[in-house]
């Protein structure tokens, strides 16, 4: 995102990149040769800026975007396939070695959103799906070709689809393979919005702004309750629910919300 300008630190030999300023975490996915597609190393890269962000207070939203202007991401990095992905025990050790940075995407605590512009395909809708907010220039293109590969699109990111446009415009993008722009994808759900190409990096950097400005508990809580609400009834954990609803109740940005409210100014949140 141009308009965040900080120290840029690297990570899988340069194809990923972090940036913090202003609270807001920027990760690029840097391999624009290869329209930003996923290869192991990138995964494991995100994982680490992951962990760095979790653990950096000044963190409080994390934007994710591709390199260029041709793609968030375009999938996984086909030239690795034959080696790392030729068959099924191949593909369990692919799994294995791209699993911690999955996982550190889906478990991250603090609010996450997809800056998209050009194609975002397969693997990449599945990152996209991932993060808590997508938002998309007009000319952004998405889908699944899967059915083109001969391959069968992880359960994760199979189930993630369905939850955002439900069971029957999933089996259209996963039968047909067909690309969909971004105003479609705006309509089915698959993103929160579609806006003028030349508007992206500023929608996207006011909201994450927005966000950084909230109070982080709060913001915290509500993504655990989501979270909690998208798993089944048995699987939920209520406990974890209800205390971080009574952290927010006993912090002392609690207090400060309150008093700003009163006094009529910006409250300034500590994530205490």
């Amino acid at each position: 995102m141009d308009t965040v300008t900080a120290t840029t630190r690297e990570y899988a030999g340069g194809k990923m990149l972090a940036a913090v300023e202003g609270g807001v975490g920027l990760v690029t996915f840097n391999q624009p040769e290869k329209r930003n597609a996923m290869s192991i190393e990138m995964w494991q890269g995100l994982g680490d800026i992951l962990d760095a962000f979790a653990a950096d207070d000044a963190v409080r939203v994390v934007v994710l975007t591709g390199a260029g202007d041709k793609a968030f991401v375009s999938g996984a990095d086909i030239s690795q396939f034959e080696k790392n992905r030729s068959n099924a025990d191949a593909q369990v050790e692919y799994d294995r070695l791209t699993s911690a940075g999955r996982g550190k995407l889906a478990g991250f605590a603090k609010p996450t959103i997809a800056r998209i512009r050009g194609f975002c395909l397969g693997g990449g809708l599945a990152i996209a799906m991932q993060t808590d907010l997508r938002i998309a220039a007009e000319s952004a293109q998405f889908g699944i070709p899967a059915a083109r590969l001969g391959i069968a699109y992880a359960f994760d990111g199979l189930r993630k689809l369905v939850q955002l446009v439900g069971p029957a415009h999933a089996r259209m993008i996963l039968y047909t393979a067909n690309r969909i722009g971004a105003r479609e994808a705006e309509r089915i759900g698959l993103i929160n919005q579609a806006v003028a190409d030349a508007a992206l990096d500023e929608v996207v950097l006011g909201i994450a702004r927005t966000i950084a400005e909230n109070a982080p508990l709060s913001i915290a809580a509500s993504k655990l309750t989501i979270n909690e609400v998208l798993k089944d009834p048995a699987d939920r954990d209520m406990d974890k629910v209800r205390r971080a609803g009574a952290t927010c109740f006993d912090s002392a940005d609690y207090k400060e919300g309150r008093s700003a409210f009163l006094e009529k100014r910006r409250a300034a949140f500590t994530g205490q």
